[in-house]
């Protein structure tokens, strides 16, 4: 269960490292890959502190730590590297809105990361942190879900595409790529559930369909309070306002933000279809309440007039000739089921059943 504990912070000076995130943050996992176009080097540092003792490459690094848990860690990264308080400030928030910062000698882009699949009801979802330099991208992530970067890892160990050719600034398109795509999977994913549900509705809504739809809604709009600010985010890089993206990689931030307005419309075409299943569904429940309700009318209708009958033969006065006829009871009851017919086939001539 995520829990985040923003009181912690209260009274504590800007650039404090507390964490405020889940409750299940692990210790950091450091994984350092050394590329260029011609070389490569990957290793999982089994003790994370020894990255401070690593040379600088001739070619470019990525280092990706999986876990937040530490703030020490944090602490000396950012004395080795240069990176100011108030951005491990930010890594340690796991709240942030996505956004990027403009820190003249590095980039700070924060991103959520949403796999496909629920966890206690609710899409799964981590902060990213992204700190590009010019030859250099560091990524944080919370730990607690995992990444979409294997395919990327293993473009970099085989060669292929345009990666190992490249600068710092195409692994950072790459990386808001993969988990672009992984929006994508999420947005399929719910488009398949409301197909399901929409059948269901028509066939014969139950208990359960207000509820998922409920659910689905709230999953839409979690999924557009990532995309709604990660456009900006694209439209400041695909800008080049920094000398940190170059011009070969403006063009492939620009795709991703048009994949982010194709994923919007996505959203806002979920939610109008969700909308109009609950108001299917209402009104289906209504049609069924009216048919019960006709039913039931029509059956004390009928037993009105009956129910006339009856009372008035159940008195117990002396004087009633009708008690004394021989024949009044069988006439009564013919008289009852002829009057009972004749009000079934007045209904049904006027179309009322």
């Amino acid at each position: 269960m995520s829990r985040h504990h923003r009181s912690r912070k209260r009274g504590q000076p800007p650039g404090s490292l507390i964490y405020v995130g889940r409750s299940d943050a692990k210790p950091p996992a450091v994984t350092v890959i050394d590329y260029g176009p011609d070389t490569y080097s990957a290793r999982r540092l089994t003790d994370p502190g020894t990255l401070f003792g690593l040379a600088d490459p001739p070619g470019l690094r990525w280092i990706d730590i999986e876990g937040v848990g530490d703030p020490h860690f944090l602490e000396a990264l950012g004395a080795r590297y240069g990176i100011h308080p108030l951005v491990l400030e930010d890594v340690l928030a796991t709240e942030q809105r996505p956004k990027v910062d403009d820190l003249e000698k590095y980039l700070y882009v924060v991103v959520k990361m949403v796999r496909p699949g629920r966890v206690e009801g609710k899409l799964s979802g981590e902060q990213l942190s992204l700190i590009l330099s010019e030859r250099q991208v560091i990524s944080i992530q919370e730990g607690v879900l995992g990444d979409s970067f294997d395919p990327i890892r293993r473009r970099i160990e085989g060669g292929k595409g345009r990666t190992r050719k490249m600068g710092s600034d195409y692994l950072l398109y790459a990386l808001l790529d993969g988990i672009v795509d992984d929006y994508f999977e999420v947005l399929e994913q719910i488009g398949e559930e409301i197909e399901t549900l929409e059948d269901a509705v028509v066939a014969g809504p139950d208990r359960e369909t207000v509820p998922r739809i409920h659910c689905l809604k709230r999953d839409l709009i979690q999924l557009r309070r990532v995309v709604w600010p990660l456009r900006e985010v694209l439209s400041r890089l695909e800008r080049r306002e920094s000398p940190l993206i170059t011009q070969g990689t403006q063009i492939f931030f620009r795709d991703i933000y048009d994949h982010l307005v194709q994923i919007m419309d996505g959203i806002e075409s979920g939610r109008e279809m969700l909308s109009s299943l609950l108001d299917i569904y209402l009104s289906s429940i209504s049609n069924r309440m009216n048919q019960v309700m006709k039913v039931l009318t029509i059956i004390s209708t009928i037993f009105i007039p009956l129910t006339f009958l009856a009372g008035i033969y159940g008195m117990n006065f002396q004087f009633m000739p009708e008690l004394g006829w021989r024949w009044s009871y069988p006439l009564l009851w013919g008289g009852m089921i002829a009057l009972a017919a004749g009000m079934l086939v007045l209904f049904r001539r006027k179309g009322w059943f």
